[in-house]
């Protein structure tokens, strides 16, 4: 990400509020049996995630980020020090709401479809059917899942069940988002989209707490970050603070000939320098992967697995309807289901007169291929019944309440 690109993104965020998050002197140590330490995971950080932040919890495996995470979430309990979410204990139940997170390995019920998986975390979150629906429809389109949506989660491989995982800790539109490793097993496609997706909640105000091991995620979307080795933090601060490189100059310019680079070499012998190397500039890996695929989807190419994501979720975005609008908007909807109703209940009983139509068909036939009994047939007290084994009184009586249904008017 260009400077450029960091103004600009800089410049259309919420300005940082009061902290989301805050840890004074957190230690935990994890003891055996005996309550005799065994490892300190995590030693004496201190660290604030401020409200509409995007935060990186970078480090190497072992080095106490999903500790860190887990006593955040109240999974864990603090060995000593101050850890506050949301003002409040990381247990308490109140704040659990506002929190969506997205874990390492995504647990799901391999027996649900995605539409079942969402609408069960919905249920858990107490949002009301109309709500659900809604979110499920516009987070799967925008993971890229809405073809794949019925094939039960056991089914997918773990780069869509990561989209699926994504959907779900947004399900309850949080204001803190905590994900760890997030692109883990996605490919290039879905990996760009959740960078770009964070970047748009982060303009829109959500806090995200991003913990990864992919150094070039974080770095093209975290305002802050701290780096953890051993338990304890060994560098902090915005993205531009660690990774400006003080000791080299970089001059961009447009094409130059051997003759310019040679007068600009010579230039800087004078002041004791010198041109270490001259490259043309190439575009990312990344760049020209998407490239490629968007061409591919231009073409229509055919693909059995998830495909690039939608638009961000409505909900989600910046312009959802809130308040009295979100009213208006649910009231349009409810004055626009009766007519969809009645389309279908038409249909419905266009169906019904022709399935009823055929059966009154074959039973003209069964009662004119019958042949008429013998007239030396005995008389009978017994209703007669024809040699396909059919009542006769039945028989007249379906054509009698059939012609008499013929002449009525369905409603």
């Amino acid at each position: 990400m260009t400077s450029t690109d960091t103004e600009v993104r800089s410049s259309s965020r919420p300005p940082f509020g009061e902290p989301v998050v805050e840890a004074i002197g957190l230690k935990k140590t994890f003891t055996d049996f005996w309550m005799r330490a065994k490892a300190r995971a995590v030693d004496g950080i201190d660290f604030q995630i401020r409200r509409h932040e995007i935060f990186g919890l970078l480090g190497p495996n072992g080095s106490g980020k999903s500790t860190t995470i887990k006593m955040i979430l109240g999974l864990l309990n603090k060995s000593a020090g101050r850890l506050s979410v949301f003002g409040r204990e990381p247990s308490d139940v109140a704040i659990k709401s506002k929190i969506g997170y997205l874990p390492e390995e995504s647990y799901l019920y391999r027996y649900l479809d995605a539409r079942e998986t969402l609408d069960y975390y919905g249920r858990i979150f107490g949002l009301d059917r109309r709500a659900r629906v809604r979110r499920i429809d516009e987070l799967l389109e925008m993971v890229g899942l809405a073809q794949v949506k019925r094939r039960s989660v056991g089914e997918y491989s773990k780069g869509m069940s990561r989209r699926l995982g994504l959907a779900q800790a947004l399900i309850n539109d949080p204001e803190l988002l905590i994900l760890d490793e997030p692109t883990s097993g996605l490919d290039p496609i879905g990996t760009r989209q959740v960078k770009d997706l964070l970047l748009e909640l982060g303009n829109r105000g959500t806090t995200i707490l991003l913990s990864s091991h992919l150094l070039a995620d974080v770095e093209d979307v975290c305002d802050r970050m701290v780096i953890l080795y051993g338990g304890k933090i060994h560098a902090e601060g915005t993205t531009d603070e660690l990774l400006a490189d003080r000791e080299r100059t970089v001059i961009n310019t447009g094409t130059l000939d051997d003759g310019v680079i040679a007068e600009i070499d010579q230039v800087l012998h004078r002041h004791g320098q010198a041109v270490d190397s001259v490259e043309r500039p190439r575009q990312r890996l990344e760049e020209l992967f998407m490239g490629i695929v968007e061409e591919a989807q231009s073409k229509e190419a055919e693909t059995s697995g998830a495909v690039q994501g939608g638009p961000t979720a409505a909900f989600l975005s910046e312009d959802a309807p809130e308040g009295g609008e979100a009213l208006l908007d649910s009231l349009q909807r409810d004055d626009a289901a009766p007519s969809s109703v009645r389309e279908r209940s038409r249909v419905e009983g266009a169906a019904a007169d022709e399935a009823k139509a055929e059966a009154k068909e074959v039973v003209r036939e069964l009662v004119e291929e019958a042949p008429e009994p013998a007239p030396t047939q005995t008389p009978s007290t017994e209703v007669p019944n024809r040699p396909d084994g059919h009542d006769a009184s039945m028989i007249d009586d379906l054509l009698a309440s059939d012609d008499e249904d013929g002449g009525a008017e369905r409603p």
